[in-house]
């Protein structure tokens, strides 16, 4: 019987995005399954391609359906499931169908042709037989990758040639993966020990051989050779020697790139539960046990013991015979939250997150794909872990706008939990202290009668500790005293104080870098990217500026490039900054600075945090990613040095920001016996945000913040795309930005949704631009956007693909890009 695959090519255009038809090989068909990853002939080349269904029939003329050419893998990266996942991500996102199976899969099992020259089956070689290439591809095995004969023989390509159009040599493509599973040489022992004892005496003329088998007698067991070759100061040829007489063998076997091999978790118990834990963790299990597909929010202090009733639930989903996902910000994923979910479930726990290589994350996968671990715990992408019973996933954290991707798919990980949640009859916790404005209001919405609102509350700290005193330090009054240091009297004092009890403080600047601009006193000039509408940023330690978009970099000027005027003064405060202003105050004082450029090593996280938590640092200073997840015993004091930073972008949603973050990071201290302590740096210390945030007070924000949303029509009270337009020439960007706006106005008129949101209509659109991006130019690439705000059950994304149609499809898709963002967190 013919066997049909419709298959989803990888090739990102939209003319080409949709299943293509391919006759199963009889020989593949007991393999190929829905999921299945498969090399296919498409045009001239071999390219990668995910088989999206199965049958045996086909609209086109059978005869002229081409075979699948190779199967990937024995077993389907892509479960049922996530093919249909796929699905509704290419629809939701109005993104193609291939971008939406790569973003699940890792980076290894992104496949590329590769082409392979190879001698025919017949064994003539003619006038080449003397030719040197043909001495290589013989002793190749008849076979050698096209690009490395070449490269190889670059003056022989037209005889090369030649040989091909003769039939001597034959060209075929392949699929290769980025990546492949890692393997080593390993030396194994004697089958019979006995026996290997008594040829040591027939060795001892040979030394070296006589070394490396009295080693493997002593030691019986399987090693690489490479590591017996260095423990032993040998070569690998005198191993290669004992091969040859039978006396050892040598095979290859797969090395786990395991990211946390060699470290010991002791194992943990279960807590005893507070009365408030207790109550959210019954009610998360008996959800867990209905099957019930329910999207509860965990809204809990810093320091109510989320973690716990995570771990505990967790217990539960495996004695279930089902399996967990636990999301956790890219900054939040730490040494120390990694150990937790360890020391509990030991090898169970998969690790993802993009610290680490490309190998390690390819092996975290395949664990998780083999069925050798029921709990990932990572970054936005483990929402795809391929697991085929899920039974809970915990989003902590589920403010944090790094759930939201940044590149195409521009998916929202909650949204896909959700969804994923819905598929399996799994339950999503989504846990915060200050949760965003949407979450918390659709988990207060009025239930369904006689059913609990899915709002779990956990308001007060496990170990009874007080919330910590917040003093907002106004700056303004700072500079008026004459105190121009970015330190206040209030923070320097409190500061001297942990100094002399031996405490540790946090210091939180949401900056990288030593100063944010550079800028002439002279005449004005500013420092700016020549390829981007940004200012670059000053990096003291290598003494260059750089653009945090592009990453253009020039030298630090010592004269002003636009007048010559010695004049030239760097502005504003970075982290590198404020470690030196702090030297200069307290000498001897420990520092230890957390930010994008001293964490890029590998295990750089880990290591500094290991050395504060061991007290070697005074003070730990950094961007938002000291701001949560951490817990030391011993910090009793947090110092925000700039709090105004994040509530002056042109988001409306910064003054959420500021209070979440200021929130999260007051919450590191005075965790566990000594009470704490948070400074407030700011200009502005009446804002609502500031004083919420210094209350501990999220209703009280929440209050006066919808307020606002509502009087612009924000979400939560409507939901907002984005549609970024680029173009290297402004007068086309101009002209295609606002043909596009005028089509996507006639359609939603015609649909009828073409309303003002403060009507009273159920369902309404507005469509406000084209306009200039806040961040006009990146890249070289100019910049507009229009931004859509609806409410009700408008289709926003089928309106979104009927209006791009005429302007993504045919010659205009190269010179206008289109960037569409549902959802959006950040409007820039």
């Amino acid at each position: 019987m013919n066997v049909i695959a419709n298959i989803i090519v990888d090739v990102p255009s939209r003319q080409t995005d949709r299943p293509f038809d391919y006759e199963v090989p009889h020989d593949m068909q007991p393999w190929i399954e829905i999921g299945s990853r498969v090399g296919v002939p498409f045009g001239p080349r071999v390219l990668q391609g995910f088989v999206v269904g199965l049958s045996t029939d086909t609209d086109y003329d059978s005869s002229k359906l081409k075979e699948i050419k190779e199967l990937l893998d024995p077993a389907p990266p892509l479960l049922p499931d996530m093919v249909d996942l796929s699905e509704w991500l290419s629809h939701k996102y109005c993104c193609s169908r291939i971008a939406s199976l790569q973003v699940m899969l890792p980076t290894a099992l992104k496949g590329k042709e590769v082409k392979y020259i190879a001698l025919s089956d017949s064994s003539q070689t003619g006038e080449y037989s003397d030719k040197a290439w043909l001495q290589v591809l013989q002793a190749e095995g008849g076979s050698i990758s096209f690009n490395k004969l070449m490269s190889m023989f670059p003056e022989e390509h037209r005889e090369i040639k030649q040989a091909v159009q003769q039939g001597i040599l034959t060209l075929s493509a392949k699929v290769k993966d980025r990546m492949g599973v890692k393997k080593a040489l390993t030396v194994m022992p004697p089958d019979d020990l006995e026996a290997a004892k008594g040829q040591l005496d027939s060795l001892k003329k040979a030394r070296k051989q006589h070394e490396v088998l009295t080693y493997m007698l002593e030691h019986p067991v399987p090693i690489a050779l490479a590591k017996l070759v260095a423990e032993l100061n040998t070569s690998s040829s005198v191993v290669h020697s004992l091969v040859d007489k039978g006396i050892l063998h040598l095979v290859e076997v797969e090395q786990k790139r395991d990211p946390y091999k060699g470290r010991e978790f002791a194992r943990s118990k279960p807590l005893p539960l507070t009365a408030l834990q207790q109550q959210v963790y019954h009610r998360i299990i008996e959800q867990m046990h209905q099957q019930s597909g329910q999207t509860m929010l965990l809204y809990g202090v810093t320091g109510s013991g989320k973690t716990e009733v995570y771990l505990q639930s967790i217990a539960d989903c495996l004695a279930l015979g089902r399996q967990a996902i636990v999301l956790v910000p890219e900054i939040s994923l730490t040494p120390q939250m990694v150990e937790r979910f360890k020391s509990r479930f030991g090898d169970a726990v998969a690790v993802m997150h993009s610290r680490l290589s490309d190998g390690e994350r390819y092996d975290e996968w395949r664990k998780i794909r083999h069925g050798q671990a029921d709990v990932v715990v990572g970054a936005r992408s483990a929402i795809f872990a391929p697991f085929a019973q899920i039974g809970l996933i915990i989003i902590d954290e589920e403010h944090e706008t790094s759930y939201k991707q940044d590149d195409t798919p521009k998916y929202h990980a909650r949204d896909v939990a959700v969804r994923r949640a819905k598929q399996h009859g799994a339950v999503v916790v989504l846990g915060s202290a200050t949760p965003s404005l949407e979450t918390y209001m659709a988990a207060s919405r009025t239930p369904a009668v006689g059913s609990e609102p899915p709002l779990l509350p956990m308001p007060e700290r496990v170990s009874g500790q007080p919330m910590p005193e917040v003093h907002i330090v106004d700056m303004r009054d700072e500079l008026s005293r004459g105190n121009r240091s970015m330190f206040s009297t209030s923070l320097y004092d409190a500061l001297k104080l942990r100094l002399e009890r031996g405490e540790q403080a946090v210091l939180l600047l949401n900056r990288r870098g030593y100063s944010t601009f550079v800028m002439c006193r002279s005449c004005g000039y500013t420092a700016a990217c020549p390829h981007c509408d940004i200012s670059l940023t000053f990096h003291q330690k290598t003494h260059v500026l750089r653009c945090h978009y592009c990453g253009y970099t020039e030298q630090e000027p010592r004269t002003c490039p636009s007048c010559d005027s010695e004049h030239i003064r760097f502005f504003g405060t970075g982290t590198q900054k404020v470690e030196e202003e702090l030297a200069k105050l307290f000498p001897g004082i420990r520092v230890i600075r957390m930010d994008v450029d001293t964490t890029t090593e590998k295990n750089s996280h880990e290591k500094l945090l290991k050395a504060f938590g061991e007290r070697k640092a005074d003070v730990l200073l950094g961007t938002q990613m000291v701001a949560k997840g951490l817990d030391f015993p011993y910090v009793t004091l947090v110092g925000v040095i700039a709090a105004d930073t994040t509530l002056n972008l042109p988001d409306f949603r910064s003054a959420e920001r500021t209070f979440q973050l200021l929130t999260q990071v007051a919450g590191r201290a005075g965790r566990h016996h000594l009470q704490g302590e948070v400074m407030i740096q700011t200009y502005n210390p009446e804002h609502y945000a500031i004083v919420a945030a210094a209350d501990h007070h999220y209703e009280q924000f929440l209050e006066q913040e919808l307020e606002l949303r509502m009087q612009m029509m924000y979400p939560p009270y409507c939901r907002l795309v984005c549609i970024t337009m680029s173009s290297e020439r402004l007068d086309q960007l101009t002209e295609v930005s606002a043909r596009f706006a005028q089509e996507l106005r006639e359609l939603a008129e015609y649909e009828g949704v073409l309303v003002p949101l403060h009507s009273r209509m159920m369902r309404a659109l507005e469509i406000l631009g084209p306009v200039a991006s806040p961040l006009a130019r990146i890249k070289d690439r100019y910049r507009y956007q229009c931004v859509i705000k609806y409410r009700g059950s408008i289709d926003a994304s089928s309106l979104l693909e009927r209006a791009m149609k005429p302007f993504v499809e045919g010659k205009l898709s190269k010179q206008v890009q289109f960037s569409v963002d549902i959802d959006p967190q950040v409007i820039l």
